[in-house]
């Protein structure tokens, strides 16, 4: 059967299949836009092709566009609700965070008149107390948390009752929240109360006004770069490398602002409030306090006044802290009553010096005798060297041939003798390197929790960004401080050996020696230099040298720490006086002469006090 030329489809040509019967869709091979083979087509369309155009002219598109629109306004009222939401909670969250830390920047207060003063001083005066509640409170749970575990259960709600609302903290929160209170007060309120003081507006000069030849109002807690496009602003020599250009708003942001007053105004305010806010605490804290504040007025008076004349002393702080060490370590041996018992006894654990020791050295200086339940304590100790044991074994005995003859004794050391200071060392040479990782090993816990949770706590920020650096800086911080204890000790220790060796030596150097001739020429009362009680200062004065393995913007607070202590044992030690405590009032007197230099510094140089006050003071005072 043959078919007609024209109705043999072409290999080429589309193929058309017919699907369900006649009549119903059909479907072709033809290439299509489409990702499928089969393109439908429509034998006979029932709606014109014009009806499925989009046509901006009908109701059902203008209908559309309006729903469109509206819903457009709807998302962005929503959005602008949604912002206003996020920035009044933003606002709370500052102003909540406000009250509890102070941001760096803010504002001189201008008051009108005492009434103002009044509100200004009383709000001041509550926000110190609540913050000083606060941090007294939290160091308190944190002595509990640590006392917890040797107390009983039934004790431990009552301890961690007591640690926030026991009397120290309530005593710590009236006496700074009334310091600030009365400050405050008289500092704004005395140029109304007497006209005739007011500072004029000359005095309150712009923080980046360069053309004052004044000392700065402000001081810079961090480094500020200069405004863009004034270049001849002058650069402080204390100041690092800028590395940054910040606009002028956000240097702004990093300065810690103080009015600047009349100087002896801001000390009458200082004197007042200082004197009469430290009478909340107990007595045995106000010496305390009264010691640290003067010694800081003493401090900022020391810097505005060498700074004033170009007077520069190198090394300065290792020089106080060297003398006020040879002071301390005198007292500790041969006047422990001129220091408190809880730091003689720190002492003692840091040292590493049996107890029975130091009492002998205390009698063998003092009374050239020796108590001899002190010389069995020492030989009953398990880890004594059989050299040492012997050496004590022969002194008792040397003793007890004195008390009952008066036969001289061949050699009685009028001293602590190196058996009796390191029982474990047979020789004076394997002390300093056993001694130096005792320290160190006993402080690295005490130095690791001062280094590594501010860094962590304080500045979480940074410590987030790169915490493999900041725990680097912790981790070599905690082996500078622990280092620089265990060196401490060991120039101590060590030069007291050298000179007790030093003085047997020359007092029993037999007539055969080569050097007999020319050490027979030294009179023995010289010889006897090497023991006395003035001999003790040298030895703790070297071991303040110990101070360069710190870091440097530690060594004025460590210097600063042990000054009043001092002070307090040469007062005591010179005058055979009980200090403070012996005269009623004056611990508060001390404090006002204290507050009177730190809060002038404060308010016209606070450059000159030191970073550590400074920011305390501005956290609970602020500009004004």
């Amino acid at each position: 059967m043959t078919q007609d030329p024209q109705e043999i489809p072409s290999p080429l040509s589309p193929l058309t299949v017919p699907v369900l019967g006649e009549g119903r869709t059909t479907f072709s091979t033809a290439p299509s836009r489409s990702h499928t083979p089969f393109q439908k087509r429509s034998q006979s369309p029932t709606h014109s092709e014009s009806e499925f155009e989009f046509n901006p002219d009908s109701k059902a598109s203008i209908r559309r566009a309006i729903l469109s629109y509206e819903n457009l306004v709807a998302l962005a009222d929503a959005q602008e609700r949604l912002k206003y939401v996020l920035a009044n909670r933003r606002e709370t969250l500052k102003e909540a965070r406000r009250i509890v830390w102070r941001d760096k920047g803010e504002p001189v207060a201008e008051l009108a008149d005492v009434e103002e003063c009044l509100k200004w001083a009383l709000k001041g005066g509550f926000r110190a107390a609540g913050l000083a509640f606060n941090v007294r409170a939290c160091f308190n749970i944190v002595l509990a948390l640590i006392r917890l575990p040797s107390v009983p259960k039934k004790h431990w709600v009552s301890i961690v009752q007591r640690a926030i609302f026991g009397l120290d903290t309530w005593r710590f929160a009236a006496m700074l929240g009334s310091f600030v209170s009365l400050y405050k007060f008289l500092l704004n309120a005395l140029p109304f109360i007497i006209p005739s003081i007011s500072v004029s507006h000359d005095d309150y000069p712009s923080t980046f006004d360069d053309e004052d030849d004044s000392l700065p109002t402000t001081t810079f807690d961090v480094t500020v770069p200069p405004t863009p496009g004034n270049d001849q602003t002058p650069v402080m020599s204390h100041q690092r490398l800028r590395t940054e250009r910040l606009s002028l708003s956000t240097q702004a942001q990093r300065v810690l602002i103080r009015k600047k007053t009349k100087r002896w105004h801001a000390a009458l305010a200082g004197a007042l409030a200082g004197g009469l806010g430290i009478l909340w605490e107990t007595r045995g804290r106000r010496v305390t306090i009264a010691q640290q504040m003067f010694v800081r007025g003493l401090q900022g008076t020391y810097n505005l006044y060498s700074s004033k004349h170009n007077i520069n002393i190198p090394h300065g702080d290792i020089l106080v802290f060297s003398l006020v060490c040879g002071q301390i370590l005198y007292a500790f041996l041969l006047r422990p009553d001129s220091l408190p018992h809880s730091y003689t006894n720190w002492i003692s654990s840091a040292a590493k010096v049996p107890a029975a020791c130091l009492r002998m050295n205390y009698d063998m200086v003092r009374n050239h005798s020796v108590n001899l339940n002190d010389v069995d304590a020492i030989i009953a100790r398990s880890e004594i060297t059989p050299t040492n044991r012997s050496y004590l074994l022969e002194l008792k005995e040397i003793f007890l041939r004195m008390q009952s003859s008066n036969d001289p004794a061949p050699y009685f050391p009028h001293y602590g003798p190196c058996a009796a200071i390191h029982p474990a060392q047979s020789s004076c040479w394997s002390v300093p390197t056993v001694r130096f990782f005792e320290v160190a090993k006993w402080m690295l816990p005490i130095y690791g929790a001062l280094h590594f949770v501010p860094a962590m706590l304080l500045k979480r920020s940074t410590f987030l960004k790169n915490p493999l650096k900041v725990l680097m800086k912790a981790a070599i911080g905690t082996g500078r401080s622990s280092a620089f204890l265990g060196i401490f000790v060991i120039i101590y220790q060590s030069m007291n050996c050298l000179k007790n060796q030093s003085h047997e030596i020359l007092t029993t150097l037999p007539a055969s020696s080569p050097f007999y001739p020319l050490v027979k020429k030294i009179p023995q009362s010289v010889i006897d230099l090497l023991i006395s009680k003035y001999s003790f200062f040298l030895p703790g004065m070297f071991s303040g040298l110990a101070l360069f393995v710190e870091e440097k913007r530690r060594r004025p607070e460590l210097a600063m720490y042990v000054l009043p202590k001092g002070l307090e044992s040469l007062w005591i030690v010179a005058t055979g006086k009980v200090g403070l405590k012996r005269w009623k009032g004056a611990e508060s007197l001390l404090t006002a002469i204290g507050m009177a230099m730190v809060m002038s510094t404060y308010q016209n140089d606070p450059q000159h006090l030191s970073g550590l006050v400074r920011k305390i003071l501005y956290q609970f005072i602020g500009p004004n």
